[in-house]
Order: C-alpha cells, then structure tokens, then sequence
C-alpha cells in the first residue's frame, strides 16, 4: 500500500541525491580547478577526499531510498529506475572512483597517465543518475497521487452506495 510519508522519503532521497550530484560534480569540482593559485596536484587532493565522503553520502541516500520502496508498494518500473541507479553507483564505487583516485595520484606525482576517457565516463554516469533521480521521483510521486485518489473514488462510490 503507497503511503505519503513513504513516498515523502523517497522523494526526499532521490532530491537531497540529485542535489549532491549537481553541487558537487557539476558546479563545485569544475569551480575548484579555476579558483586563483588552486594547482593541478592540490586541487586533484581535495577532489579526492570529497568525492570519497560524497559516494559514502551517495549509498546512504541509496540505502534510503530503497528502504522507503521496500513498504511503499512500488511498481516494477520504479524498481527498474532504482536497480539503475543502484547498478551505476555500484560501479563507481567499485570501479570508476578507485580508478580516478589512483590516476589522481599519478597525476599528484608530477607523472602523466595514459589519456583516457574515464572521466568523462563518470561526468555521463552523474549526469544519468540525476537524470533518473528526478524521473523516479516524479514517478513516485504521480502513482502516490493515482493510487490515493482511486482509494478516495472507492471510499466515495461505498458512501454513495450505502447511502
């Protein structure tokens, strides 16, 4: 059975998630990198601890969100959006950000890796899961408000019915 409150939390999870993406990847790590005296090595420390906190932040959030859909009543689409995002986060912590850390390294070293494409990788894999995270939660919140509304349409035709 869908609920308010539980559709608030998912909802709630699936912004506060895209709002850490969007203030973090696409606005304060580009930012960082053109702040006066900010070097190549420092500015590539700090991206390292801060995208290591975000993606803890980021499998809270998760955690939440499928917590909330678990006693919500969820539809096979919304557990396909959120199997989506769940797989994609996966693979950045898993993969993706252990590779950039250690390429960040490199870098930090004063050495020049391989040219490669995995940032850009990560950018699009941010890029998608905020995409998803704001098609989820208007999914959520939209079945909430159909499902809600044929229970009051029941509860109506029973009064009219009795009455």
């Amino acid at each position: 059975m869908r609920s308010h409150t539980r559709t608030f939390i998912l909802i709630a999870a699936c912004f506060l998630w895209a709002g850490l993406i969007i203030g973090i990847s696409f606005i304060e790590s580009p930012a960082k990198f053109n702040a006066p005296g900010m070097t190549l090595s420092l500015g590539l420390g700090i991206e390292r601890l801060v995208f290591s906190l975000v993606n803890k932040v980021e499998i809270a959030l998760c955690t939440i969100l499928l917590v909330a859909m678990c006693f919500n009543g969820t539809t096979k689409r919304e557990w396909v959006l959120a199997g989506v995002l769940t797989g994609v986060l996966f693979l950045q912590t898993n993969w993706l950000l252990h590779t950039l850390d250690v390429q960040a390294v490199v870098v930090g070293t004063g050495q020049n890796p391989e040219p490669n494409s995995l940032h850009s990788l990560y950018q699009a894999l941010e890029f998608v899961k905020t995409i998803l995270l704001f098609i989820l939660a208007f999914l959520a919140h939209k079945l909430t408000i159909i499902h809600k509304h044929a229970d009051r349409l029941k509860a109506h035709r029973l009064q009219e019915l009795v009455s």
